[in-house]
């Protein structure tokens, strides 16, 4: 099996990385190769070298050089690849031929290969693509009719996974995901980056700038959930999915004063004192629109598995510091 994997060198993209060399397979199919594609050139690790791994770097808005990494044909496709919420909503023209573009230059590249390919498409898609006002919890038959333009060029990019799937050019699996909390390193420009914040920051010793609301809730998923819906993905019988292909994946429902009460559990009182509320109304108004709560009946039946206690994630965020760090 050769895979490509589109955002690779982020935080999910490098971790599904690693547990794929790690295995050596994916379903109990040998991985032969793994193209690793990212705007800058992901390096990774691979000291076992029983899987072969290829890093580049290049624009997923330019069509030839989708078509290049599509051309080797790779039975299986992850597209990680995404300007986040913050930035395609400050930059309205880059969010659109990243988002959008990419993904259609990527089905158009997948489709041209002729009718003797059908890879695995798996697409990482989002929350964002519902938008207020929301019934409480969401179900999967709510509407998408989302506020921003991250949302929307998520939701059109499900609409052609659907329809390329439909036409036989792609077996295509869409995951929404919930915000991945705690992220690792620095933040990055998501408006939702101060929920992994809150966390990792005042472990690491620094102040974090909390911009909302202690009563915000949101739907959350750590790191290592994310990496599990995507191995199921790849995985799965998609025929049970008929032709609503994409899914929002099983999380938890969570308030900000929750979050800090389960940092203040694990950690003390002194680590979650270093929280400064600092209110930003930008932030504000694109976290008003976003979802709080979820009935992910359809993921659930599918088999994919979230987390269920939020001070688990923080000891696994702390656990994962430790071991990056060599600290035994």
């Amino acid at each position: 099996m050769r895979i490509l994997i589109l955002g690779a060198g982020g935080m999910v993209g490098r971790r599904l990385i690693d547990k794929l060399l790690a295995d050596g397979n994916l379903a109990g199919q040998p991985i032969e190769a793994v193209d690793a594609f990212d705007v800058v050139e992901p390096r990774f690790d691979n000291a076992s070298g029983t899987v072969a791994i290829e890093s580049s770097a290049g624009d997923i808005a330019d069509a030839a050089t989708v078509a290049a990494l599509v051309a080797r044909r790779p039975e299986m496709i992850f597209h990680l690849a995404a300007i986040v919420s913050g930035e395609a909503e400050a930059d309205f023209e880059k969010g659109y031929r990243i988002n959008l573009d990419g993904m259609y230059h990527l089905l158009e590249a997948i489709r041209a290969q002729g009718d003797a390919y059908r890879p695995r498409l798996v697409f990482t898609s989002s929350i964002a693509v519902f938008g207020a006002p929301f019934e409480d919890p969401i179900s999967d038959t709510f509407q998408q009719a989302p506020l921003t333009s991250y949302g929307t060029q998520k939701a059109i990019c499900e609409l052609l996974l659907a329809d390329y799937t439909r036409k036989g050019f792609v077996d295509g699996v869409g995951i929404r995901l919930p915000t991945i909390v705690v992220r690792p390193g620095k933040p990055n420009k998501a408006a939702s980056g101060f929920f992994s914040g809150i966390i990792r920051e005042p472990l690491a010793g620094h102040e974090a700038i909390l911009p909302v609301d202690d009563e915000v809730r949101h739907w959350v998923a750590s790191p290592a959930a994310a990496v599990g819906f995507l191995l199921h993905a790849a995985t799965m019988d998609t025929e049970i999915l008929g032709h609503r292909r994409s899914l929002t994946m099983p999380g938890l429902s969570i308030t900000i004063r929750e979050m800090i009460e389960a940092l203040r559990e694990v950690a003390g009182d002194e680590v979650a004192g270093r929280i400064r509320r600092e209110p930003d109304a930008t932030i504000e108004k694109i976290v008003s629109g976003w979802p709080r709560d979820f009935k992910a009946d359809r993921a659930i039946e599918a088999g994919f598995v979230a987390d269920t206690d939020f001070a688990a994630i923080i000891r696994a965020h702390i656990a994962d510091e430790a071991a990056r760090q060599g600290v035994q």
